[in-house]
């Protein structure tokens, strides 16, 4: 199961990377596009597309800044050693899924089975963190019983 903790972390590490990736390239191609700009003689054309350039820039560098603050938690993560009482880092297995305590990424595939890596302040992340074997909980209507804890 460790292996699969430390693949888990992988997973979510390739996935903010990629996150940065597409914004970094965004941010590039919205500042290439705002500086081929050319001043025409249509002075309010030109003003509305570098308006329209910044606003892209802009949203690229939050999707970046939001992608370094996963990336840091991420770092902060250990995906070694287990821990009786689910926490961030734990890999918890209910009779409903396994989740991943790490970042919100969605299903990850390891060796053919499906994990939700999760973020600690979902939903999820709040209900599972303090748990431990045998601990039950509802969420949106459906029981969870948590059967390990890695």
């Amino acid at each position: 199961m460790p292996d699969i903790k430390e693949e888990l972390h992988k997973l979510c590490t390739t996935y903010v990377q990629k996150r940065m990736d597409e914004a970094e390239k965004a941010f590039k191609a919205a500042e290439q596009a705002s500086n081929d700009d050319t001043k025409s003689s249509a002075g309010d054309k030109y003003e509305t597309g570098r308006a329209m350039m910044q606003q892209e820039k802009d949203r690229n560098t939050t999707q970046l800044n939001e992608a370094n603050k996963l990336m840091v938690a991420l770092n902060r993560i250990s995906a070694k050693g287990s821990s009786a009482v689910a926490e961030t880092g734990s890999l918890v297995i209910t009779n409903n899924g396994k989740f991943y305590i790490a970042i919100s990424a969605g299903t990850l595939a390891v060796n053919g089975e499906s994990y939700f890596a999760v973020s600690p302040a979902s939903p999820i992340g709040i209900k599972l963190k303090g748990l431990k074997v045998g601990d039950e909980f509802d969420l949106n209507g459906k029981e969870y019983k948590v059967v390990e804890v890695v």
